[in-house]
């Protein structure tokens, strides 16, 4: 299969919001408790947080985190998170059928924070409570003023604000699943009212909404445009949360993920914008993608893989540790290339989640910490991604799907800055091999010269399944473009069927 493209610096369509490389992390199985903190771990400092999980948290490069939930902030009260750590409650978690020791809260997650280079991005409890907690959090957490809230915060050991930018009210408030679950009436009426009091407080925050859980939801669209029509003047995002698996062992029909993610997007956007229509406003609505992930959710049997296996109300029990292919990767690449090719709306995006549970990073208690095979698309395209983006436009052929019909077999997108450009191109085919063309003559003419390869970058594997385990934690990683060339104003590169990409030329 041969595929022709163009590659033109000068056709970005929009500017890149780092925040789209944002992460998630929940208190949830063993993300945070035997995770990211393991006091008695070789590696763990003295606040308890393994250090070979920062660096390699830090090597995936993670903007914005979003925390603390998820389900689990639905039934989560802030105040037990804070103040000394002896005097913290046990609380059973009903979103996770777990028990919440509270060892960990807002400072000490933002001291992990700032060990990994990231921004914190809160959730608020909109499911058991409400506007009132919501703007106590917000006043302990930003206000600088002599307050209750704020003496509390500085005998916690924090003098100044946590300057917390992004909020989300609440989560997935359209899933019966949810404690404190509404209709989309009562949540936007709530919503609204909760954002207008916290912006009252602080009125330089960022404010999301919560859209629907999944497009598959009976509410979809419907949801979306009574939440927007309550909460319109008084928020900037709408979320989006998004999940993909394999079903069935076909792979070709998981491969066209990308394009449901592409139209879930799109039909945000064209509700959003046609409520904004309707009020007469030039306003545009952002999306915050703020989960999506490959996640091995519901088992063979239509059954979901969500609860403790033991009983009685655990402590971190391993939970949603889905152990991911080459397949899982290139998949997760494509999602990645879609997330891009929308950043003109999408506006923050975080991957859920971070540290074994749906994880690009796995950790053994008392052992290692090692890169599952979607670590290396989100770290490379976060490292190479430059400031503006591009459209590629690709002629190739097609792959079947029963959902889609016939899907582009490659797709791509690329970036650019002052030093270069950088392009990530996944091959969706199970069967076929792509040579792929990418006209790159605008670089030519601009620069008088072919762009030089700086670095590439190839995740493939003839075992499709084949995955990074404990036994075997470097089975799958990535590995130079070695066959890819540039000359005379085209781009050459070869792509192995069911393979992603990323190409940097300079």
């Amino acid at each position: 299969m041969t595929v022709h493209g163009s590659l033109d610096p000068r056709s970005a369509f929009t500017d890149l919001d780092r925040r789209l490389f944002g992460g998630f992390v929940e208190h949830l199985g063993r993300h945070i408790y035997d995770g990211i903190f393991e006091p008695g771990h070789p590696t763990a400092g003295a606040d308890g947080f393994r250090r070979d999980v920062i660096d390699l948290v830090a090597e995936l490069g993670v903007s914005t985190i979003r925390y603390p939930g998820g389900n689990f902030v639905s039934g989560y009260r802030w105040e037990d998170g804070i103040g000394p750590r002896a005097e913290r409650p046990r609380r059973l978690d009903l979103a996770w059928q777990s028990t919440e020791t509270n060892e960990i809260g807002l400072h000490e997650f933002a001291d992990w924070l700032r060990l990994v280079g990231s921004d914190l991005m809160l959730a608020v409890n909109l499911g058991t409570r409400g506007t009132q907690e919501a703007i106590d959090l917000l006043e302990y957490a930003n206000a600088d003023a002599d307050t209750q809230w704020t003496r509390q915060r500085v005998a916690n050991g924090r003098a100044e604000p946590f300057g917390v930018t992004m909020w989300c009210l609440g989560n997935e408030m359209d899933g019966p699943w949810q404690i404190g679950h509404r209709n989309a009436d009562d949540y936007g009426k709530l919503a609204s009212r909760t954002a207008k009091a916290m912006r009252m407080l602080d009125p330089d925050i960022e404010l999301v909404v919560c859209g629907s859980s999944g497009s598959g939801m009976p509410t979809f669209g419907s949801w979306e445009r009574t939440v927007l029509e309550h909460t319109f003047d008084d928020v900037d995002f709408i979320s989006c949360h998004s999940y993909y698996q394999e079903h069935g062992g076909d792979a070709q029909e998981f491969l066209a993920s990308g394009v449901d993610m592409a139209r879930f997007i799109e039909s945000v956007t064209s509700i959003a914008d046609a409520v904004a229509a309707t009020k007469k406003s030039d306003k545009r609505i952002m999306i915050s993608f703020d989960e999506w992930n490959v996640w091995y959710l519901h088992n063979e049997e239509g059954g979901q893989n969500d609860k403790p296996a033991e009983s009685g109300w655990p402590v971190a029990p391993r939970l949603l540790e889905d152990q991911y292919s080459a397949l899982d990767a290139v998949v997760f690449g494509d999602l990645m290339i879609t997330l891009l090719q929308h950043a003109d709306r999408v506006r923050s995006a975080s991957l859920a989640q971070l540290v074994n549970v749906i994880a690009p990073i796995m950790t053994e208690p008392g052992g290692p910490a090692w890169r599952q095979t979607t670590f290396f698309p989100f770290a490379i395209t976060s490292r190479l991604a430059g400031e503006r983006v591009l459209r590629v436009p690709i002629d190739a052929g097609t792959i079947p799907s029963t959902r889609f019909g016939s899907v582009p077999a490659v797709n791509a997108v690329a970036t650019a800055d002052a030093e270069g450009m950088s392009l990530f191109v996944v091959n969706r085919s199970v069967s076929d091999a792509a040579s792929v063309r990418i006209d790159v003559s605008a670089f030519v003419r601009e620069h008088g010269r072919d762009p030089r390869i700086a670095e590439s970058h190839l995740l493939h594997e003839d075992d499709i399944y084949a995955a990074n385990t404990l036994a075997e934690p470097e089975r799958v990683g990535v590995r130079p473009l070695s066959d890819a060339v540039v000359s005379g104003g085209v781009l050459e590169l070869p792509l192995a069927a069911v393979s992603w990409a990323a190409v940097r030329l300079v």
